[in-house]
């Protein structure tokens, strides 16, 4: 009996052993070239290579300030991304990261440990060609391009409505001093003339006075 528990743990072990050789051998090897650029105050990203010949699914990202305060850990599948933007980083800070990689049968080992500080909220960042690169200033960019395009399309609107009112205006005068002098011409004085009348009810006559001769009769 003894001899068969022995056998039975035994078999247990080798095909456990033989499992986790498998999978350790699937798994992916741990990312290579890891930098940190377009440092920021408050974010900083992350970029990394993969050795060819490894299906990689995913990364994840452990992230620790410098006095264990902090840590945090950024994990993403379905990507084949080799860059990361971190996000909400403390001005003059010290910071330390690692990489690994995600395959089909696990997690790669941790990359080397990356030390980085974030910069002063009042530093200037450096105008290279590499920014151009940047998550951050690309989504910059576009903000920018955005809030231009909607500037230009309230600006035009506000001119067309512009154009409409004072045309409206101006055709409301028109109307008006159509509708007046219209009302001019109805409106006349009406110039009666009549002939005078008199109490006797007739014309005008001239009144002719004949003198009447006067006899003298002389008596003799």
């Amino acid at each position: 009996m003894a001899r068969v528990l022995v056998l039975v743990n035994s078999v247990g072990l080798l095909l456990f052993g033989s499992e986790m050789f498998l999978v350790g051998a699937n798994r992916p090897p741990a990312p290579v070239n890891v930098s940190v650029m377009h440092l920021r105050a408050d974010s900083a990203t992350v970029s990394w290579e993969v050795p060819e010949g490894d299906i990689i699914i995913g990364f994840s990202i452990s992230q620790q300030r410098m006095d264990g305060k902090m840590q945090r850990f950024i994990r993403e599948v379905n990507t084949t991304s080799r860059s990361c933007v971190l996000w909400d980083l403390e001005e003059e800070t010290d910071y330390i990261i690692q990489v690994q990689s995600i395959g089909l049968y696990g997690e790669s080992q941790a990359s080397k440990r990356i030390h980085f500080r974030t910069l002063k909220k009042t530093d200037r960042f450096p105008s290279n060609s590499s920014n151009q690169d940047d998550p951050t200033v690309q989504g910059l960019d576009k903000a920018r391009h955005l809030q231009t395009g909607e500037m230009i399309i309230i600006v035009v609107v506000l001119l067309m409505w512009a154009a409409v009112i004072a045309l409206f205006c101006r055709q409301y005068d028109i109307i008006k001093d159509n509708d007046s002098s219209n009302s001019k011409e109805k409106v006349k004085p009406s110039s009666e003339r009549s002939t005078p009348e008199h109490h006797s009810g007739g014309l005008l006559r001239s009144k002719f006075h004949q003198s009447v001769p006067s006899i003298n009769i002389i008596e003799v």
